[in-house]
Protein backbone atom coordinates (compact mmCIF):
# COMPACT_ATOMS: atom_id res chain seq x y z
CA UNK A 1 0.00 0.00 0.00
CA UNK A 2 1.27 3.46 -0.90
CA UNK A 3 1.66 6.12 1.73
CA UNK A 4 -1.69 7.79 2.36
CA UNK A 5 -2.24 11.20 3.95
CA UNK A 6 -5.29 12.20 6.00
CA UNK A 7 -6.21 15.84 6.42
CA UNK A 8 -8.28 17.57 9.06
CA UNK A 9 -8.88 20.44 6.66
CA UNK A 10 -6.91 22.79 8.88
CA UNK A 11 -5.22 25.71 7.15
CA UNK A 12 -2.18 24.96 9.32
CA UNK A 13 -1.42 21.67 7.56
CA UNK A 14 -0.05 23.16 4.30
CA UNK A 15 1.54 26.05 6.20
CA UNK A 16 3.43 23.75 8.58
CA UNK A 17 3.84 20.90 6.10
CA UNK A 18 2.06 18.20 8.07
CA UNK A 19 -0.95 15.90 7.96
CA UNK A 20 -3.57 14.92 10.54
CA UNK A 21 -2.38 11.35 10.02
CA UNK A 22 -0.19 9.27 7.73
CA UNK A 23 -0.77 5.63 6.86
CA UNK A 24 1.92 3.40 5.47
CA UNK A 25 0.78 -0.19 5.10
CA UNK A 26 -0.32 -1.53 8.46
CA UNK A 27 0.94 1.54 10.34
CA UNK A 28 -1.09 4.70 11.05
CA UNK A 29 0.55 7.62 12.84
CA UNK A 30 -1.70 10.42 14.11
CA UNK A 31 -0.29 13.88 14.76
CA UNK A 32 -0.69 15.69 18.05
CA UNK A 33 -4.40 16.39 18.25
CA UNK A 34 -5.75 19.58 19.82
CA UNK A 35 -9.21 19.93 21.37
CA UNK A 36 -10.86 21.73 18.46
CA UNK A 37 -14.54 21.87 17.60
CA UNK A 38 -15.67 21.60 13.98
CA UNK A 39 -15.70 25.42 13.74
CA UNK A 40 -12.02 25.58 14.77
CA UNK A 41 -12.67 26.93 18.25
CA UNK A 42 -11.30 25.34 21.39
CA UNK A 43 -13.64 22.81 22.99
CA UNK A 44 -14.18 23.06 26.77
CA UNK A 45 -11.70 25.91 27.27
CA UNK A 46 -11.59 25.55 31.07
CA UNK A 47 -12.04 21.77 31.27
CA UNK A 48 -9.05 19.43 30.84
CA UNK A 49 -11.30 16.35 30.92
CA UNK A 50 -13.57 17.78 28.21
CA UNK A 51 -10.59 18.75 26.09
CA UNK A 52 -9.07 15.27 26.39
CA UNK A 53 -12.41 13.70 25.42
CA UNK A 54 -12.52 15.92 22.31
CA UNK A 55 -8.95 15.02 21.32
CA UNK A 56 -9.82 11.33 21.65
CA UNK A 57 -13.00 11.78 19.56
CA UNK A 58 -10.93 13.36 16.77
CA UNK A 59 -8.39 10.54 16.99
CA UNK A 60 -11.14 7.90 16.90
CA UNK A 61 -12.57 9.50 13.76
CA UNK A 62 -9.31 9.41 11.78
CA UNK A 63 -8.59 5.88 13.03
CA UNK A 64 -11.92 4.79 11.58
CA UNK A 65 -11.49 6.77 8.34
CA UNK A 66 -8.15 5.03 7.79
CA UNK A 67 -9.77 1.61 8.19
CA UNK A 68 -8.36 0.88 11.63
CA UNK A 69 -10.01 0.27 15.00
CA UNK A 70 -9.19 1.77 18.39
CA UNK A 71 -8.04 -1.76 19.26
CA UNK A 72 -5.22 -1.17 16.76
CA UNK A 73 -3.82 1.72 18.85
CA UNK A 74 -0.46 0.59 20.19
CA UNK A 75 0.88 3.89 21.61
CA UNK A 76 -0.42 7.23 22.79
CA UNK A 77 1.42 10.34 23.87
CA UNK A 78 -0.48 12.79 26.01
CA UNK A 79 0.95 16.28 26.37
CA UNK A 80 -0.59 18.41 29.10
CA UNK A 81 0.03 21.95 30.24
CA UNK A 82 -1.14 22.00 33.85
CA UNK A 83 0.30 19.41 36.24
CA UNK A 84 -2.86 19.44 38.35
CA UNK A 85 -4.99 18.35 35.38
CA UNK A 86 -3.22 15.09 34.55
CA UNK A 87 -5.72 12.95 36.50
CA UNK A 88 -8.71 14.42 34.63
CA UNK A 89 -6.93 13.79 31.34
CA UNK A 90 -5.96 10.27 32.45
CA UNK A 91 -9.62 9.58 33.30
CA UNK A 92 -10.70 10.47 29.74
CA UNK A 93 -7.84 8.38 28.31
CA UNK A 94 -8.81 5.43 30.51
CA UNK A 95 -12.44 5.60 29.40
CA UNK A 96 -11.28 4.91 25.84
CA UNK A 97 -8.26 2.69 26.41
CA UNK A 98 -8.77 0.80 29.71
CA UNK A 99 -9.36 -2.49 27.87
CA UNK A 100 -6.93 -1.81 24.99
CA UNK A 101 -4.04 -0.60 27.16
CA UNK A 102 -1.62 0.83 24.59
CA UNK A 103 1.86 1.90 25.58
CA UNK A 104 1.46 5.49 26.74
CA UNK A 105 3.35 8.53 27.94
CA UNK A 106 1.98 11.51 29.86
CA UNK A 107 4.27 14.47 29.33
CA UNK A 108 4.00 17.87 31.01
CA UNK A 109 4.80 20.80 28.73
CA UNK A 110 5.20 24.56 29.17
CA UNK A 111 2.45 25.41 26.69
CA UNK A 112 0.83 24.97 23.30
CA UNK A 113 0.35 27.08 20.18
CA UNK A 114 -3.03 28.17 21.53
CA UNK A 115 -2.96 29.14 25.23
CA UNK A 116 -6.54 27.82 25.70
CA UNK A 117 -5.41 24.27 25.02
CA UNK A 118 -4.71 22.19 28.10
CA UNK A 119 -3.93 18.93 26.30
CA UNK A 120 -2.86 17.44 22.97
CA UNK A 121 -2.83 13.72 22.23
CA UNK A 122 -1.14 11.72 19.49
CA UNK A 123 -1.47 8.04 18.66
CA UNK A 124 0.07 5.23 16.65
CA UNK A 125 -1.85 2.26 15.28
CA UNK A 126 -0.70 -1.02 13.86
CA UNK A 127 -3.12 -3.40 12.23
CA UNK A 128 -3.01 -6.69 14.05
CA UNK A 129 -5.13 -9.79 14.38
CA UNK A 130 -7.32 -9.56 17.46
CA UNK A 131 -8.58 -12.56 19.42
Amino acid sequence: MARQLYSSGSSYEPLIGCSRAVRSGDLLVISATAPLAADGRTTAAEDAYGQAKRCLEIIAKVVSEAGFSLRDVIKTRVYFRMQASWEQIAKAHGEVFSEIRPASAFIGVAGFTNPEWQVEIEAECHRAQHP
